[in-house]
């Protein structure tokens, strides 16, 4: 193949060999970056033409070309051929073929350097608006199941050993706290995406007169990038990107671990719906938690994604380096991965049935009351180490005599120390040890339902 017919081929004298072109294309995972090239090429003529750089008619020309390549492409009709490398060359290929001379004048001015990152930055803006969309599908999804929940009480955990009672509605909530910073993270990635890079060109700018400011406007950028070095070497907003998408997966994974460990016929504390479990090839009682399983599975293929990015960056000079074609495969499939779990996620828990009679049976089981019997103490004027100690041989001898704290009677805790009087058996319940917990943050009833309503004011 005479290289003359790549738009780089110019200097070379050999074709280049038929492994290294499938070795080096891109256009098998770039090409759903159509959408975004054609758009960037747009606002691109359309720049070129107000400055006089095209005629008007060469504008239209182009113009023309781009929505008849965008119908194609959108229909499923265009053909991509591997010797076109990635979804730029292929676009413009076809651009010429239809405008002829006017086509080949779009690239005035830019460097697929600078192209390819205009493509990602409004290919990832657009996505994280979906993604915003489907976090707060979520995070109304985990309220309205606290407000559900609103009593229901459950044993919390340390270590996964019962520590404490707490509210159903405020362990939920917890999770929505963590979808909300997740989503701020995304938001202020967002700022970072959305920099106009074009006009960087290679990598020093251009010396024709193009209107920076103008293309912004036209492709709705509030900032344009301000060092032409930085602007074709800078992959930090997709390693950011990846990162916040990391912890969305980190938090999903927990919550799913969760699901995991409360399905199990051990615990019995939550229900799955049929339509987000599977069976066994060859037991024919099981119902697994496959879906929870997956996510909390994907998220390790995510956080693949993140150091594969922070290695390709990690050792680059200066400014773009064809290492840097590797960085869509890592991102696209972290959104694939990302998308799919929070929108599944949300669905499963709108189909969760949470086993209340269990839960709160077992809120109050091994000594979980425990630590109300040392603040107890505490009111009574006790130093708080001396009130632990104390209450740790309580539960030495309920354990030495095979009782709950709650079968103690009054005499019994009086042998311990004198100042236990007959109100210490209410703190022994879980509904009371759960709503005299009303310090700010708090699982009390009152500040769960004071915490439902600001969210719902500020929502």
């Amino acid at each position: 193949m005479n290289n003359s017919v790549k738009p780089w081929g110019g200097r070379f004298k050999k074709g280049t060999d038929r492994k290294v072109e499938e070795f080096t294309q891109s256009i098998h995972f770039d090409r759903r970056l159509f959408r975004y090239d054609i758009e960037g090429s747009l606002a691109h003529a359309r720049m070129l033409g107000k400055q006089g750089i095209i005629s008007a008619d060469e504008e239209r020309s182009i113009r023309k070309g781009l929505h008849a390549i965008r119908k194609e492409m959108e229909a499923g009709s265009f053909i991509f051929d591997i010797k076109d490398e990635d979804i730029h060359m292929a676009i413009e290929k076809a651009l010429i073929q239809r405008s002829g001379k006017a086509g080949e004048k779009l690239h005035t001015g830019r460097s697929r350097n600078d192209q390819v990152v205009l493509d990602v930055r409004l290919y990832l803006r657009d996505e994280i608006k979906n993604l915003l969309k489907l976090l707060k599908d979520l995070k109304r999804g985990l309220l309205e199941a606290a407000k559900r929940e609103i009593t229901t009480i459950m044993p919390g955990y340390t270590h996964l050993q019962k520590a404490q009672p707490v509210l159903l509605s405020h362990y939920l909530l917890s999770f929505w706290e963590m979808f909300d910073r997740d989503e701020q993270r995304f938001k202020d990635c967002q700022k970072r995406v959305n920099v106009l890079p074009l006009g960087a060109a290679a990598l020093a700018g251009t010396s024709l007169p193009l209107d920076r400011n103008y293309v912004a406007r036209l492709l709705k950028f509030p900032a344009v990038s301000r060092n032409s070095m930085d602007t074709v070497a800078d992959r930090d907003f997709i390693a950011e990107f990846i990162f916040s998408a990391s912890v969305v997966m980190m938090h999903m994974s927990r919550f799913c671990e969760d699901l995991v460990i409360w399905s199990s016929n051990e615990f019995h504390y939550v229900e799955i719906s049929d339509a987000f479990t599977t069976g066994s090839s060859i037991m024919p009682q099981k119902k697994n938690p496959d879906v929870a399983e997956l996510i909390r599975g994907k998220t390790g293929r995510v956080y693949g994604h993140l150091m594969a990015m922070l290695t390709i960056l990690k050792g680059l000079p200066m400014t773009y380096n064809r290492d840097l074609q590797e960085d869509k495969e890592p991102l696209f499939d972290t959104l694939d991965t990302v998308t799919s779990s929070v929108e599944i996620l949300t669905g499963m828990l709108s189909q969760i049935t949470f086993q209340r009679e269990r839960m709160e049976q077992e809120a109050g089981r091994d000594f979980s009351t425990a630590t109300d019997i040392a603040e107890y103490l505490v009111q009574k004027g006790i130093a708080f180490r001396e009130a632990h100690g104390i209450v740790g041989r309580i539960v030495e001898y309920c354990l030495d005599n095979r009782k709950e704290l709650s079968k103690l009677t009054l005499p019994e805790f009086r042998k311990f120390h004198a100042q236990f009087d007959k109100d210490v058996i209410a703190r022994l319940q879980p509904a009371n040890s759960v709503n005299l917990r009303k310090t700010i943050g708090g699982t009390s009833l009152v500040m769960v339902e004071e915490r439902i309503a600001d969210i719902e004011k500020t929502s």
